[in-house]
């Protein structure tokens, strides 16, 4: 980890001090990684490159103002998300349904006023088969965005709870929560897209 962190704070040097070999190695070490999570957000690909090479060029003006103790990779994710994001409120045309809207109901004595389903496969192992990947996207397109990000980063990149709060500036506790109510969202949607006859598995 120490030799990881010297190497990383060595790049960062040689970029402020304007290497173009160090942008080079920068581009190539992150670009895949970022090119992925883009394609996430943005399942464009010609959409996702023109985010990738706007997140590089956000990254090559910012570079002076970057905070070594920071991590760079977190840097490098929180400007691909917010990139990727801009490009979709931008071009965004299809409704988000309120999440409200979607999650459990209660009655006055605390129960469900309609028994939830229990998830027996995640949302990642769906979009794995060709036959479920349409609906599901959909159906996770449909979340408001700050769910959807959450759900996306968290279950389908697999990135950890701390690392999702880094990108995103929040708390690893607002990350659970969200994640929790995209959860409880999205099997809904994915209900009334599959019929009541499906069940998933969510993560706690």
């Amino acid at each position: 980890m120490t030799m990881e962190r010297n190497s990383e704070e060595g790049l960062v040097r040689r970029l402020k001090a304007g290497e173009d070999a160090a942008f080079e190695e920068l581009v190539r070490t992150h670009a895949g990684k970022l090119n992925r999570v883009i394609l996430r957000l943005i399942p464009n690909e010609a959409d996702a490159a023109d985010v990738l090479q706007d997140t590089f060029l956000s990254v090559s003006r910012a570079i002076g103002d970057f905070d070594q103790n920071s991590r760079l990779a977190t840097w490098l994710h929180r400007i691909a998300v917010n990139a990727a994001l801009m490009m979709l409120r931008s071009r965004r045309r299809k409704p988000e349904c309120s999440i409200e809207d979607l999650l459990a109901r209660f009655n006055e004595d605390g129960h469900h006023t309609e028994m939830p389903h229990q998830w027996q496969e995640s949302a990642s192992a769906m979009l794995e088969r060709e036959e479920n990947r349409r609906l599901v996207r959909q159906a996770i397109d449909q979340l408001p965005e700050t769910y959807r990000t959450v759900l996306l980063l968290r279950d389908i990149e697999e990135m950890d709870t701390e690392f999702v709060a880094q990108v995103l500036s929040i708390t690893p506790n607002a990350v659970k929560v969200r994640l929790h109510r995209a959860h409880q969202a999205l099997r809904t949607l994915l209900e009334r897209l599959y019929g009541r006859d499906l069940v998933m598995e969510t993560t706690p």
